[in-house]
């Protein structure tokens, strides 16, 4: 009798952990939807057209996206929190919206792709990439759970268009420790935390 007690609770136990699996990826697939239609909307050029309430991404969708920060870096959000994360100090809140910012400006600009992970991706093919953390030989899966989880919060609000513009309307970034020879050609727009952010003269991307 505890034989079959015990078979039978190890059945239920297994099919809840099934069904629970397969709703965590409904949920994942159905916000990556989502956040490919508001991509599409922020990277026509001069689009000013807010999401929709049924658009909107709510904090529990984008938490279900890539949740171990190890999935391929193929959908807006993961690419978007991935770049946040690795990119910006994760104590600084600003400095990560303004990273987010640099993104979401560059999205559909003229000179950059129309898709968050093109636009991160930019420049792997010769070996120059725009995001230093994409090539650096490094692995890129995200390992702080609580930075990450904020991450993906910011990447949820950058395409909700609920994100102030912290960079000034910036292309181009770089840390406050170097002195590229690019940094000379355009137009510095601020400083927040350890980054100093750049606009392109005539809003014209290189």
């Amino acid at each position: 009798m505890r034989q079959i007690w015990a078979a039978t609770c190890l059945t239920t136990f297994l099919l809840v952990g099934l069904a629970s699996a397969a709703d965590q990826a409904q949920k994942e697939e159905a916000t990556k939807g989502k956040a490919e239609v508001l991509e599409e909307k922020a990277s026509a050029e001069g689009s000013k057209t807010l999401p929709t309430p049924a658009e909107i991404i709510t904090k529990p969708q984008a938490q279900s996206v890539d949740p171990t920060g190890e999935e391929p870096l193929d959908d807006a959000i993961t690419c978007l929190a991935r770049t946040i994360y690795w990119e910006a100090n994760r104590k600084d809140n600003a400095e990560m919206e303004a990273i987010a910012n640099v993104v979401m400006n560059r999205l559909g600009h003229k000179g950059f792709p129309n898709t968050i992970c093109g636009v991160v991706k930019q420049g792997h093919e010769q070996g120059a990439c725009q995001f230093s953390w994409w090539c650096d030989g490094r692995p890129d899966d995200a390992r702080e759970e609580e930075p990450y989880s904020h991450a993906k919060e910011i990447a949820r609000k950058a395409l909700n268009r609920q994100l102030k513009d912290r960079s000034d309307g910036a292309l181009y970034f770089h840390h406050r420790k170097v002195t590229p020879n690019w940094s000379n050609e355009y137009i510095r727009t601020v400083e927040v935390g350890e980054h100093i952010f750049y606009k392109p003269a005539g809003g014209k991307a290189k």
